[in-house]
């Protein structure tokens, strides 16, 4: 059978294009080439998918596991703040404890010094106080022997008249310390 007889019997010709035969052929070579297709072109495209989709799928773990990681470290870091601070309100209690104890050393210590000062001063004051006596008796004992001589009309110069003015004196002021 001749293709030309079909043609003109109003039969489908395959070789005309204008009659459908150019989408005969390209379904036809379609089917012919999707194996090697398949096989050269899709299977490389679905290997290079797969293994994309495999790295996102790794990328999704890691950030999982890095966040994760990174919750652990916020935690331990909020831990050590914590003990960092409690450290701290240590370190200052026990700096202000120390301070307070300075304090109170120190301030027993100025008593003390202020009571040995105000003790000494007491006993230079005493001192000084026996030693104007002192002198005043002897003043007084003078005063009481030119008296006696201008009574006597005489110079009373002997030692055992100075030593009788001098326990009269003593024992007046001993009475007058013992009424005071």
């Amino acid at each position: 059978m001749n293709l030309a007889i079909l043609a003109e019997a109003g039969g489908f010709n395959p070789l005309d294009l204008s009659q459908g035969g150019g989408l005969f052929w390209t379904v036809v070579i379609f089917l012919v080439s999707l194996p090697f297709i398949w096989k050269m072109v899709m299977g490389p495209i679905t290997r290079a998918l797969e293994a994309r989709d495999e790295a996102a799928s790794r990328a999704i773990k890691a950030a999982e596991e890095a966040k994760s990681g990174a919750e652990r470290a916020r935690s331990e870091v909020e831990a050590q703040l914590s003990a960092a601070r409690s450290q701290a309100a240590g370190i200052l209690d026990e700096a202000r404890s120390r301070g307070e104890a300075r304090e109170r050393e120190m301030l027993d210590t100025a008593k003390k010094e202020s009571q040995a000062l105000l003790e000494r001063a007491r006993t230079e004051i005493r001192s000084e106080q026996d030693k104007a006596v002192s002198t005043i008796r002897k003043q007084v004992v003078e005063l009481s022997l030119n008296a006696a001589s201008q009574v006597v009309k005489r110079k009373l110069d002997a030692a055992d008249d100075r030593r009788l003015a001098e326990e009269l004196v003593a024992n007046a002021g001993a009475a007058r310390e013992g009424r005071a």
